[in-house]
């Protein structure tokens, strides 16, 4: 059996590094989920991967750069303010998130890219703040499981 790729590994070390974040705010921690995060599941965590593009091709290396946005799920009942609780567990995730550059060893980099907000009104209001993260890695062209 293979080995995972860094990529699956990068994304395995994110989620590693943010869920004290998350379990620190009482937050659910997810990946990818496939379907919408329920009411009972706020607040959570979020990771998506976005994109994993080449940047460089070097003999047998191959420089890429992964995109992932971390979301903040936040819901709340006004007078409660769910934009300032996004904002508070987005923050520590991504104080977590940047405490190791590397991940462990295994990216060359890792750079904040862009946030947004996304604020939609239902019978109670929910808050997604998304934040985007880029983080560049190499491996071999023949072999994604192996750091070039």
């Amino acid at each position: 059996m293979a080995d995972n790729s860094i990529r699956e590994r990068i994304l395995l070390a994110v989620a590693a590094a943010v869920r004290p974040a998350a379990e620190a705010f009482g937050a659910g921690l997810h990946r990818s989920p496939a379907v919408a995060i329920s009411r009972e599941q706020c607040p959570a965590l979020v990771v998506f991967p976005e994109i994993d593009a080449i940047t460089e091709r070097a003999n047998d290396r191959v420089t890429r750069e992964l995109t992932v946005r971390l979301v903040a799920l936040t819901r709340a009942v006004p007078p409660a303010v769910p934009e300032t609780a996004a904002d508070r567990l987005l923050t520590a995730a991504h104080a977590a998130l940047m405490t190791d550059g590397t991940l462990g060893g295994l990216a060359l980099g890792l750079r904040e890219v862009d946030a947004e907000w996304e604020i939609e009104d239902a019978d109670a209001v929910a808050v997604a703040l998304p934040a985007r993260y880029r983080i560049t890695y190499r491996t071999l062209a023949n072999d994604l499981s192996t750091l070039g």
